[in-house]
């Protein structure tokens, strides 16, 4: 199977050589690891791979060769929970079904209905097509579908509504996570400005030589640490959709926050208003108000948004529009306050960049940064760390 590895590797483009090969079997047969499969993994990948670029390539490699030798065998049955049950049974509906369901109309006619919903509805409803309920085809509830409405309470199903009605928790990314992060911290390494700042803190070698020489004596010389000096302000999209893209937007924030020293992060949802926050436990309470961020922050920063620009339509063009509050602005205004602002703005998407074109929303976003919208994939990173570096702030 080893020598099975090695020809799996090499086919990869991973050049891994009969020499790697031996110190691999020396080490097993010394012992140096726990005979256990995780083990295995971190010594055989700190033998063969040598460029943090072929990490990713390394991990298919190895789990195509040793596929089913991580599986724990033997386990207890895992027991249903019963909500999932309960979900099982709801109503499903065919895409037979959802063709044939045409959209109320515009937003102000959504908006209008539902007024006159509230004021005329007396009981609760469930699998209807007009009532505030559950289950059904109207525009307002949750548990069902409509190409556009409001979800009032439950959980999203479609990612259709143009506005939620509910108090929305979101928990904080984790800068401290390092799974999966190197090789982002290699992309993000493109965008770098090097400069000695700040007191005297590590030992200049060339003038402690050149200054003893002179001096003949010992004539110890220090300078300030080199750090990437290029400013970013970072946004970060939370909650609702992003839901699926924690882990991989907790990496890239986790390597953000290694790469730049001089970086302010935010958060905000779906789409970029009058207020944003630094903690989502307190999203309501301690905001930061957007205006204050472009009159705090140089021009010479640099700003990237992430997120996935799936939304309605509303929430970028229309005041009013946003999914949790009622914004005065519509965020298009607020999205070319901050391009103006900082020449030097980019949106990353976690979403793969194939699907880019079904969204409505995300080709508006994508032109109102001038077509500066890149995939969080790691030529993607890259791209985008080139596109910022030739941006003048």
């Amino acid at each position: 199977m080893l020598l099975n590895f090695v020809d799996e590797l090499r086919a990869a483009g991973i050049p891994a050589s009969l020499k790697e090969h031996l110190v691999l079997l020396e080490a097993l047969e010394r012992e140096v690891i726990e005979r256990t499969p995780e083990a295995f993994y971190y010594l055989s990948r700190a033998t063969f791979v040598k460029d943090e670029g072929l990490l990713d390539r390394f991990d298919q490699v190895f789990q195509k060769v040793f596929k089913g030798v991580l599986t724990d065998y033997g386990q207890q049955p895992v027991e249903i929970p019963e909500d999932w049950l309960r979900k099982v049974a709801e109503r499903y509906f065919s895409q037979e079904e959802m063709a044939q369901i045409k959209a109320l109309g515009s937003w102000d006619e959504i908006i209008e209905t539902l007024k006159k919903r509230l004021e005329e509805q007396e009981k609760r409803h469930s699998g209807g097509n007009k009532w505030i309920g559950t289950g059904g085809t109207s525009p307002f509830g949750h548990s069902g579908y409509n190409p556009e409405g409001v979800r009032i309470g439950g959980e999203g199903k479609h990612g259709r509504a143009i506005k939620v009605w509910e108090k929305r928790e979101f928990a904080n990314l984790d800068n401290t996570r390092e799974l999966g992060t190197r090789n982002i911290k290699v992309a993000l390494r493109r965008l770098r400005r090097f400069a000695r700042e700040g007191a005297a803190e590590e030992l200049d070698l060339d003038e402690t030589i050149s200054g003893t020489a002179r001096q003949g004596w010992l004539d110890i010389r220090m300078r300030p640490e080199r750090h990437n000096a290029v400013k970013v302000l970072l946004f970060l999209d939370v909650g609702g959709s992003m839901d699926p893209h924690i882990e991989l937007m907790e990496e890239l924030f986790s390597a953000a926050s290694s790469e730049f020293k001089n970086m302010e992060f935010f958060y905000f949802h779906n789409c970029l208003y009058e207020g944003v926050w630094k903690d989502n436990r307190r999203r309501w309470s301690q905001r930061t108000p957007t205006w204050d961020l472009l009159h705090k922050f140089g021009h010479d920063y640099k700003v990237i948004f992430v997120g996935d620009a799936a939304m309605s339509p509303y929430e970028i063009s229309h005041p009013g529009g946003s999914v949790e509050h009622m914004n005065d602005e519509a965020g298009s205004v607020w999205l070319s306050r901050v391009a103006q602002t900082y020449p030097a703005t980019i949106w990353v998407n976690p979403t793969p960049e194939r699907q880019w074109g079904y969204s409505s929303s995300t080709r508006m976003i994508r032109d109102l940064l001038g077509g500066a919208m890149f995939p969080l994939t790691l030529d993607g990173l890259d791209a985008a760390m080139r596109e910022l570096s030739r941006k003048k702030g």
